[in-house]
Parts: C-alpha cells; sequence; structure tokens
C-alpha cells in the first residue's frame, strides 16, 4: 500500500498554502491532495490520520516567545486530522476539498468524501478558554508551529486499510479515538511526511 501527494514531496517542506500560520500572519489551511492505493484484499475502508510528532510538551515554553524552544526539548504528538469511514471506492482526496482557509472556533461541518465522518483536531483543545478562538475544531487544520521552535516539525499523513465500513466512535471524536478504535481492523498502512516550520 502507497500514499503520495501532489502538494509536497515526501520528507520535504509542505508549502504554506496548506498550513494555519505563515510568516507573518496566517496560510491558506488548505488540505493537501492526498492519493493512495494497492490496498489489499478485504479492505472495506479507510481512515486518515495527520499528526505533528514534534509539537512541545511545555505550554510554558510555547508561550513565551522570548525564549527559543530548544531542538532538544521533549515532544508529543499533535493531531491535525483524523477522517474515517472513507469509502472503498475513494483514493484521492484534491487540495483544498476539505478545509480552505481558517475559520475561527473550528468549522462546523467540514467538507469530504460523502459518507465520511471527521474527528476534532487538537486545536480544539489547544484553543479552549480563548474567547475569540474556542470550540469544536473539526476536519483538517494545518500546521501553526511556534516561530521560536528551532525544531523543524514533521506531519505525517497516515492511510488505514481497514476490514470494517465503519468504526465505532462517539460522536465528538479524537484522533486517540480512532487509532483505539482501528485495534484488530487494520490490514495496512502507508503514510508520508512533510516538514513545516517558522523559524525564519
Amino acid at each position: 500500500m502507497h500514499i503520495t501527494s501532489e502538494s509536497f514531496a515526501h520528507g520535504m517542506p509542505i508549502p504554506a498554502e496548506f498550513a494555519f500560520g505563515a510568516p507573518g500572519g496566517l496560510g491558506g489551511n488548505r488540505n493537501p491532495q492526498l492519493s493512495w492505493g494497492d490496498a489489499p484484499e478485504g479492505t472495506r475502508a479507510f481512515a486518515l490520520l495527520c499528526i505533528d510528532t514534534d509539537a512541545p510538551t511545555d505550554p510554558a515554553l510555547v508561550a513565551n516567545d522570548q525564549s527559543d524552544i530548544p531542538v532538544e526539548h521533549a515532544r508529543g504528538d499533535f493531531a491535525h486530522w483524523a477522517m474515517v469511514d472513507i469509502p472503498l471506492q475513494v483514493t484521492d482526496i484534491a487540495a483544498g476539498s476539505c478545509s480552505e482557509g481558517v475559520t475561527k472556533g473550528g468549522k462546523a461541518s467540514p467538507q469530504g468524501p460523502a459518507g465520511t465522518r471527521q474527528g476534532l483536531n487538537d486545536y480544539t483543545g489547544w484553543f479552549a478558554g480563548d474567547a475569540e478562538m474556542e470550540g469544536d475544531w473539526l476536519g483538517y487544520d494545518g500546521p501553526y508551529p511556534p516561530p521560536h521552535d528551532l525544531r523543524v516539525h514533521r506531519y505525517f499523513f497516515r492511510v488505514f486499510a481497514l476490514d470494517v465500513e465503519r468504526l465505532q466512535l462517539p460522536e465528538r471524536f479524537t484522533a486517540g479515538d480512532v487509532l483505539r478504535a482501528m485495534q484488530g481492523h487494520v490490514l495496512a498502512e502507508a503514510a508520508t511526511w512533510g516538514s513545516y516550520s517558522l523559524n525564519v
């Protein structure tokens, strides 16, 4: 099984067009183009995740933009996209078809292939308590690493071939919920990644 993108080359920088944050302001926040294939026999649906594996783990460091976040600082995951119940016949997502621009408070009903469900990304927790930005951030919202972070962040787009058409998930679900619900149902997985940094 494989996954590719016309929006960025594997292991190379992601254009600001597909990022939440850009130098000096907001990016285009469009979802990148993705396509996949060679799913194994028995596949009944797909799931898609986008996860930044280089997110700082100390909010105080993120808030203090007067001091750089060192490369060696402990890192964790930050989920940018969780889409499930992608029909078997869908093997391509066009650029900008699921996200176009930044919606303050998050997208109430993100676009996507018919039949799919999209979960909460981690901006939901990040913006909690922010009167202007808080809300349920559903679907894709792209990279916005701290400008004072010295580490270049990596964003992994992972597609899973599943042996079920529909995952058992609550109405409001996260990427973590998807990973748990998929256990025992994954026939194959493929991943590609791109990098992004605002430390210029």
